[in-house]
């Protein structure tokens, strides 16, 4: 499709020319590192041969790929070197601060959900499941990773479109469409729901009037335009490096804060309305008998209807697939192995921190937990200082990070609708504009935050996560260098079959729940 004209146009001589520096700086250099002499050769020259084969078309692919001439103008302006890497333009991106960029992209408001999910699966159940979730993304990524390496492709719909044509880019694209605009719906159902709260605490109006600048939907809009829609309309998604660290850091504020509070809220704790006039009730998790509360107990395990929730949230809680491969081609002296090394050290990070934030913000509120984790905190006390900064961390954060995850949404958008048209900034700004409108209507109409975390998780996260880097790496890897009984290749096909069990499982579990009416989140809780 897009391949062919331009392929014809680049003569070969260079394409070979590119194609050892590309071999040796991505493939070649690590195959030699770690295959035993004899297979040494083998592989290195079906490197090479593999990557000279492609580099016509790829490296013409990408700059079909609407992306990409602003990104040759952002990054290869400095030094006019020749040495291509997959792409035309060397990455600048250090390890740190890609670190920092994938670690923004996993750490959504996920993170607020957790907590809720603990006390409806137990700790241990938790910390199993959160950590079966971790080591599979990272395993997706290495999957993803090694089909990008094989053919010299760094786009999520452009190795769909490889792997099976058109079909195989449309299911990629829509897929991250789906993803990012839930993701991006929960965060700006954040500050719809959080924002009002914190601009009345601070003003302490008890009893809102109806004034505007209380209303969430107002307030949604209103941030959707002074911030966010600038942010989108950035040409390069380097230049929101910058917003990661910070949103990062606000996060770990919240994190601080979560354990903080759990040394200084009693246990059973009490609403804010009794409080007041019965501030000399027993608080303490000792009753008269001298036993502890038995609602102030954590629970080791825990199934009840709510449990079907907890899966979806989590597998949500990573997802950065997306991301990975822009990351990954802006990475400087980007090999396979560092990127994993990014990939591996964002997901350990974010495991502490999710982990963390769940187990504080459960053993503070045990059953009474939210869905929301810091609405729960707002009933004992809606004027603690603290927790209103926390709010306007998180808030922060969420806002901040809703550019970075429209930016694939805009892309795959452009691959699937316009693949062959180069950047266009009415086009750019056009797309960006539609998709703030349509979410920003999602947000102020749909009901509650967990319908939104648990459909869209139970969708299209199996699809990035797992199933189609398996079957794009079954389908992309050559068979004379994997056949298809080989090891990798059944494990990538029991990956895929994971994620279908896993939606299958979510979605008949949220349905249940739905038609049998006990759901907190159709009650509007």
């Amino acid at each position: 499709m897009s391949e062919d004209k331009p392929a014809e146009s680049v003569d070969s001589p260079p394409a070979e020319v590119n194609a050892i520096p590309n071999g040796k700086g991505h493939e070649g250099g690590e195959e030699i590192t770690k295959t035993p002499p004899a297979e040494d050769c083998e592989n290195a020259c079906k490197e090479t041969v593999a990557n000279s084969a492609q580099s016509a078309s790829p490296h013409r692919t990408e700059n079909a790929d609407p992306n990409l001439p602003e990104s040759q103008e952002f990054l290869s302006g400095a030094d006019d070197k020749k040495t291509t890497r997959f792409t035309d333009f060397e990455g600048k991106t250090s390890f740190g601060m890609s670190v920092f960029n994938l670690g923004n992209a996993i750490m959504g408001s996920g993170i607020l959900g957790l907590a809720y999910a603990m006390a409806n699966t137990g700790v241990v159940l938790f910390l199993v499941l959160l950590t079966v979730v971790a080591v599979l993304s990272s395993y997706s990524i290495h999957l993803l990773l090694k089909s990008s390496g094989i053919v010299g492709i760094r786009a999520y719909e452009q190795l769909g479109y490889r792997a099976f044509g058109t079909p195989g880019k449309m299911a990629a694209g829509i897929a991250i469409t789906l993803q990012n605009i839930g993701a991006m719906s929960s965060y700006l159902y954040i500050v719809k729901y959080e924002f009002p709260l914190v601009i009345q605490a601070f003003l302490k109006v008890d009893k809102p009037a109806g004034e505007w600048y209380l209303n969430g939907n107002y307030l949604v809009i209103i941030v959707s335009v002074a911030v966010i829609l600038p942010l989108a309309l950035m040409k390069q998604l380097g230049y929101l490096g910058y917003t990661s660290g910070f949103s990062l850091s606000c996060m770990v504020f919240f994190l601080v804060s979560v354990i903080y509070k759990k040394f200084n809220v009693p246990c059973p704790f009490v609403d804010f309305a009794f409080n007041s006039t019965a501030s000399e009730t027993n608080v303490s998790a000792i009753d008269s008998g001298g036993e502890t509360d038995p609602s102030c107990i954590p629970k080791m395990a825990n199934l009840n209807s709510q449990t079907a929730y907890t899966i979806p949230i989590l597998a949500f809680a990573f997802v950065c697939h997306p991301e990975v491969l822009p990351i990954y081609t802006e990475l400087r002296n980007a090999t396979k192995k560092k990127m994993q090394h990014v990939a591996n050290i964002s997901i350990a990070v974010m495991y502490i921190m999710y982990f963390l934030a769940a187990l504080f913000g459960y053993l503070t509120f045990y059953g009474e937990v939210e869905a929301e984790l810091l609405h729960t905190y707002s009933r004992i006390d809606p004027y603690d200082t603290l927790i209103l900064c926390v709010r306007v961390a998180v808030l922060t954060a969420v806002t901040l990070t809703v550019p970075i995850v429209l930016f694939p949404v805009r892309r795959a958008i452009q691959q699937m609708m316009f693949p062959n048209k180069t950047f266009n900034w009415p086009r750019h700004i056009a797309i960006a504009f539609s998709l703030l409108t349509f979410i920003n209507l999602l947000v102020i109409f749909a009901p509650n935050i967990l319908g939104i975390f648990g459909v869209i998780g139970a969708t299209s996260a199996p699809c990035l996560i797992f199933i189609f880097p398996a079957i794009f790496y079954i389908r992309i890897v050559p068979k004379e260098e994997e056949p298809l009984r080989s090891v990798p290749k059944i494990l990538a096909a029991c990956f895929a079959g994971i994620g279908f069990l896993f939606m299958i499982m979510s979605l008949s579990f949220i349905i249940m729940d739905w038609t049998s009416g006990t759901s907190k989140a159709s009650s509007g809780h």
